[in-house]
């Protein structure tokens, strides 16, 4: 990770500079295949509430790969699997829902229909996806719930991770950006997490976080909000040793 990293401790708002909040803040497009979803779009957080409508519009039911024994496609008329793609046995795929090529769907990873991935994605054992896109070399490989969200090019989720994606209250998402309250009206949204980001082992984002690109979050913390570009996220926490 870059040096000039800042780091930001506890801190669930944090205040940018007239940051310019388009698309290109977030993801390099450029090598994305479906940057066709990305069109019209105003507020990047819309985006995962667009999928049903996209996968509407797409042909699917291609599957150029062979699905070994205990592999579970459900409706695979509605799915679509690249060249390359390896999918262990154990692993549950419900359609509507497209694979890209070269990935690596691992036993036990549970995709609930709306996923979208692009190339070289790892999809890891007992993790769960459900209404989300993985751009390129995107990877959650162990233990994570990501659901409702984005995952950038190159995003890595540490193990245990988990975007929640629905308030205690079960009210509609609000988040904070640049001091301004932002009401987005959907009630289910997770996290919108830029090219490179990754998060340690058991972090957890609260529903409707974003990240920039190139983030870096420290294991076990639990935030929200908007976290800009080239940032380190941590606690502070002291480790007390005492005589039993």
């Amino acid at each position: 990770m870059p040096g000039r990293q800042k780091r930001i401790e506890n801190i669930p708002c944090f205040k940018t500079e007239s940051i310019n909040m388009d698309v290109s803040y977030f993801f390099d497009l450029s090598t994305c295949k479906h940057r066709g979803l990305f069109e019209h779009c105003e507020d990047v957080w819309t985006i995962p509430s667009k999928l049903p409508s996209y996968f509407e519009s797409i042909s699917l039911g291609k599957i150029e790969v062979d699905i070994p024994d205990g592999v579970h496609l459900i409706d695979p008329a509605f799915i679509s699997i690249g060249k390359g793609t390896s999918i262990e046995p154990g692993a549950y795929i419900k359609g509507p829902c497209v694979i890209g090529e070269n990935c690596t769907i691992r036993n036990g990873a549970y995709l609930r229909g709306y996923v979208l991935t692009g190339d070289h994605c790892v999809l890891g054992h007992t993790s769960e996806f459900k209404n989300v896109l993985l751009l390129n070399h995107a990877c959650a490989a162990h233990f994570s719930y990501v659901g409702d969200s984005i995952l950038g090019n190159r995003v890595n989720l540490g193990a245990g991770t988990v975007c929640a994606n629905l308030r205690f209250d079960k009210q509609p998402i609000v988040f904070d950006l640049e001091g301004k309250r932002i009401e987005t009206g959907l009630r289910k949204l997770g996290a919108i997490i830029g090219d490179e980001t990754q998060t340690g082992c058991n972090s957890v984002t609260n529903p409707g976080t974003l990240l920039g690109k190139r983030v870096c979050c420290y294991p076990c913390t639990n935030f929200g909000g908007f976290i800009p570009s080239d940032r380190v996220v941590h606690h502070e926490t002291k480790i007390l040793v005492s005589q039993t």
